[in-house]
């Protein structure tokens, strides 16, 4: 009986220590179950090597821009001196021509009968005064001979003196009616450009007509007003550079005058810059823009194609130091107006920053970069 109840009281310790151990192999097995890896290290970023260039000191050109207009020193405005139809127009506009050229023609035939009829007086005066001095000499000599008296010998001389006056006075009168017929010829007064032609043939003309300009293709001049408030700063070698519509440079000249009044109606202050002679594609009347430039001051400057614009700002990539290298920060940055190919910086940099010059569309914000130096441009004054 004892030996019973000791058989089952271990049975029942044995099922317990069981019990025990299956719990415990169980809690180990669950453990194991719910254990997760360690995470695989991320792989390191590519180095992308780009062109830098920092930021330095560019002496950069303060100029404005202004209307300008070609002028020449010696412009002549074509009008006649005669009234009659124009029979001849010998140039057309653009034509160069010489100093005495024939350029049109006003019906001359009228005053070519005055002409006549006057060359015909004036030799109707010669015959008298030939006369006359014949007569002259005649009666000088029956004066001395005792034959004729005092009174005709004078009359004889008064004769002559009248017809010789008579005579130059026809002479006169010729020359002054073959120089008016030289005015039906209207004739260039210097070597220069036919400007237009607002007449034609067979039109009639006064001395209140236009028949066209003659412009000298040399020694032309820019004529510039600068506003009353930079008249302080306008002084004669000022570089010029005069531009076509698009900006393009035609000409690089400097202001030889500075008036010293105001123009009322403008309000500004006539300044002139000579035209180099090489610059030919610039004519009388001509209108372009002119650049002055006043002074040139050290200013931080970018190259231009470092700069990436999104709406009205401007942006561009500074290789900044990163850890033990460097890595693509964008800034926002305020610049003047380009000068040549590069902008000059006004604010968002620093001396010395290292800007970005390539792959910049490649770029993102924290990207590792490796920094080469690149040239440095120069900026150009006037430019």
């Amino acid at each position: 009986m004892r030996l019973l109840e000791c058989f089952g009281k271990d049975r029942r310790v044995s099922g317990k220590v069981l019990a025990g151990v299956l719990c415990v192999s169980l809690a180990v097995l669950m453990a194991g179950c719910n254990k997760k890896a360690a995470p695989a290290a991320a792989p390191a970023r590519p180095v992308t090597p780009v062109l830098v260039q920092p930021v330095t000191l560019t002496g950069v050109p303060m100029s404005d821009s202004y209307v300008a207009t070609i002028k020449s020193r010696r412009s002549a405005t074509m009008q006649p001196q005669v009234d009659g139809n124009l029979t001849k127009i010998l140039v057309k506009s653009g034509d160069a021509v010489k100093a005495g050229a024939v350029l049109m023609q006003i019906d001359p035939l009228k005053q070519v009968a005055t002409v006549t009829a006057q060359q015909a007086a004036e030799q109707q005066q010669r015959a008298v005064y030939q006369y006359t001095e014949t007569d002259l000499v005649r009666q000088s000599q029956l004066y001395k001979d005792g034959i004729i008296s005092k009174q005709a010998y004078d009359q004889a001389m008064q004769a002559f003196q009248n017809s010789k006056a008579a005579l130059d006075s026809a002479s006169a009168q010729t020359k002054t009616q073959r120089e008016q017929l030289a005015y039906y010829q209207i004739r260039a007064p210097f070597d220069g450009i036919v400007g237009d032609i607002p007449v034609h043939m067979g039109d009639y003309v006064s001395s209140t007509t236009t028949l066209t300009t003659v412009d000298e293709a040399k020694d032309l001049e820019a004529y510039i007003y600068v506003p009353t408030e930079r008249a302080a700063e306008a002084r004669t070698g000022l570089a010029v550079d005069l531009l076509d519509a698009s900006g393009a440079v035609l000409a690089h000249t400097s202001l030889d005058f500075v008036s010293p009044e105001v123009d009322n109606n403008l309000q500004g202050i006539l300044v002139k810059a000579p035209v180099p002679r090489s610059s030919q594609q610039l004519r009388n009347g001509q209108i372009l823009n002119a650049r002055i430039t006043w002074s040139t001051s050290q200013t931080p400057t970018v190259p231009v194609l470092a700069v990436t614009r999104i709406g009205d700002q401007s942006f561009l990539y500074v290789a900044a130091a990163h850890g033990a290298g460097f890595a693509a920060h964008q800034v926002s940055v305020k610049l003047g107006e380009p000068v040549g190919n590069l902008y000059p910086v006004l604010g968002g940099l620093n001396l010395g920053d290292r800007v970005i010059l390539s792959g910049i569309q490649f770029l993102q914000e924290g990207m590792p970069v490796a920094p080469m130096q690149a040239p440095v441009p120069q900026a150009h004054a006037g430019h």
